[in-house]
């Protein structure tokens, strides 16, 4: 109780200052109207790929470097899809692009699954006592899969020029006009918070999953393959990366610097919000996304042009000082 009260105090500390700093940038209600709603499209970006993170470290102990290589992935896979001249074009077979659009989403969760599964049965069951054999292998697997999408994509970015639905439709918002896509991108993000959450904490599978990294030799003695469920995890938590390279794509295009920008800042949103919590994830990427939009504005007109990029570093500073186990995070 005491443990989680300091947490809570924490977290509305960070959000008042933010807030306040958010005021001072800020010439009328419209701007910080604007600043708070593109720090939680930025925070719902990162919880894309910081949440497949937090379930493989959280389940299974295992820290994927390649994460963010699937979240590159996955924009790429989605690109592909949508538009005419890629390695696979289905513009003459699924010409509406709304349904086209779908089928790119699928494809990328599909091959991320896929991929995640491969790493998981081939290379990385026989490392799970080993941890830092893991952290290299990942590693190791995440350069491969740069060096295969630059063969396959070239090193040229994409940017997303297919116009679908939401993507082409705005709204008002402070006399501002905003993409709906970042409406859409917002309600993927609490939705998968809410379907991961039911999952982990409703379901038989979940508690297969809860109960097996508790005590693995007492599920595997009730006729239950702990490995398999482990399997499941593993191919889950890659899958989940891609649906978010997926979704970003639309508005952040395809390119070979994606994967590294993400998981630098999804592996300071899961230190901070507490190493194998789901829910301490989930408030690390909105004080995240929301702290890298007011420096972004803080930074302009100033020479400090390098502080939006260090700033979840420097928040996943403030908060270790404060809990060294981070905001929802046990002593491991």
């Amino acid at each position: 109780m005491v443990r989680r009260r300091a947490s809570l105090l924490a977290i509305i500390g960070i959000m008042v200052f933010l807030i306040g700093v958010a005021l001072l940038n800020s010439n009328s209600a419209g701007d910080f109207g604007i600043t708070m709603l593109s720090g939680l499209f930025q925070g719902m970006l990162l919880f894309l790929v910081a949440s497949g993170l937090s379930i493989v470290f959280g389940l299974m102990d295992v820290l994927n470097l390649a994460q963010g290589s699937y979240f590159m992935l996955g924009a790429y896979v989605a690109y592909d899809v949508q538009h005419a001249g890629g390695v696979v074009d289905l513009i003459s077979v699924i010409p509406d692009p709304n349904l086209r659009f779908v089928v790119a989403v699928v494809a990328a969760v599909a091959v991320g699954s896929l991929l995640g599964y491969v790493l998981e049965r081939g290379l990385l069951r026989s490392l799970y006592s080993r941890p830092i054999f893991q952290l290299v292998l990942t590693f190791g697997v995440s350069l491969v899969a740069l060096e295969l999408i630059k063969v396959i994509w070239t090193t040229t970015p994409y940017s997303w020029t297919e116009l679908f639905g939401v993507r082409e439709s705005f709204f008002e918002l402070f006399g501002q006009r905003f993409s709906t896509y970042r409406l859409f991108v917002v309600g993927m993000g609490i939705a998968l918070i809410v379907a991961i959450a039911l999952l982990l904490q409703r379901t038989r599978i979940g508690i297969i999953i809860r109960a097996g990294v508790e005590d693995r030799e007492m599920v595997q003695a009730l006729g239950i393959n702990v490995r398999a469920v482990f399997t499941l995890v593993f191919t889950l938590g890659c899958g989940v990366a891609a649906l978010g390279g997926s979704i970003a794509a639309p508005f952040l295009g395809a390119s070979t610097t994606l994967g590294n920008v993400f998981l630098l800042q999804a592996i300071a949103v899961v230190v901070l919000g507490g190493m194998g919590s789901y829910a301490g994830t989930a408030v690390g990427s909105l004080l995240v996304g929301i702290a890298i939009t007011v420096a972004q504005d803080t930074a302009i007109g100033t020479a400090f042009t390098a502080l939006p990029s260090i700033t979840p570093m420097l928040l996943l500073v403030l908060v270790l000082l404060i809990r060294p186990s981070g905001l929802f995070g046990n002593s491991r």
